[in-house]
């Protein structure tokens, strides 16, 4: 299943590692782990995130993708699950019976 993982990192830790000169390396090391679909990074409330796309088949993932951003940036992590076009067709049915049964 496809999410789309939020990482809104600690303005302190971010700059911390900045000053270091070892954000970037930070944040290379956990996508070349990570091996996301996508990866954009902005501004989110006025702190530095990350908005990644990542496979995971299973809950227990969940940790893998979440503890590399909790321990290096202090980041909070959120994760929200989302459809590519091909799984909103597939999804067609349970529409159409959501809409006939409570529409």
């Amino acid at each position: 299943m496809r999410f789309l993982v939020k990482a809104i990192f600690d303005v302190e830790s971010g700059n911390s590692l900045a000053r270091d000169g070892r954000l970037g390396a930070t944040i290379q090391s956990i996508l070349e782990e990570l091996k996301p679909e996508a990866a954009y990074f902005l501004a989110e409330d006025g702190e530095r995130a990350a908005f990644l796309f990542v496979e995971m088949d299973d809950a227990s993932q969940i940790p893998a993708v979440a503890e590399p951003w909790f321990l290096a940036l202090n980041a909070s992590v959120s994760f929200t699950p989302v459809m590519v076009a091909e799984d909103l067709m597939k999804a067609g049915p349970a529409i159409d019976q959501a809409v006939k049964k409570y529409g």
